[in-house]
């Protein structure tokens, strides 16, 4: 298997809702979207696309009982920006558009500067600026030490 990914599907119990936010909201594009079938399709990155999924459907595709329908309460994604004012204006932003301030923005504990947010389906972002992360012209992270 190649190491790599090429969606990222969150489970959400309200994809309209993940709609308003992201679509609405933030001014994402959807790639794909299918309001009845219970699905939203980003793209954030090259070759990848975050898919929001009725979390009871998603349990259901898993053959898993829907009281087993995975949601996104055990992960945090992360939104990586340019500088300490643009999380400042990124948290702003999604708080505008619906989210809900987990942690104001601060200086962390690794070096950089970060705060969290969750959207209204319970998808947790963290924005930060982090000095020691860099994407290359070819789309290589690479990740430092921050002091």
């Amino acid at each position: 298997m190649d190491q790599r990914l090429t969606l990222l599907t969150v489970g959400v119990r309200d994809v309209a809702a993940a709609r308003r936010f992201y679509v609405d909201g933030l001014g994402w594009t959807p790639t794909l979207d299918l309001p009845e079938q219970s699905v939203l399709f980003v793209q954030v990155a090259p070759g990848l696309l975050l898919s929001f999924f009725d979390a009871g459907l998603l349990a259901q595709d898993m053959d898993l009982p829907p009281d087993a329908a995975p949601t996104a309460h055990g992960i945090a994604l992360a939104h990586n920006v340019a500088s300490e004012a643009e999380v400042d204006a990124v948290i702003t932003q999604a708080v505008a558009a619906g989210a809900t301030l987990l942690k104001a923005p601060r200086r962390a504990e690794w070096g950089g500067y970060s705060g969290y947010v969750e959207d209204p389906c319970g998808v947790r972002w963290e924005i930060a600026h982090n000095p020691g992360l860099t994407v290359d012209a070819d789309g290589t992270v690479r990740m430092v030490p921050v002091e």
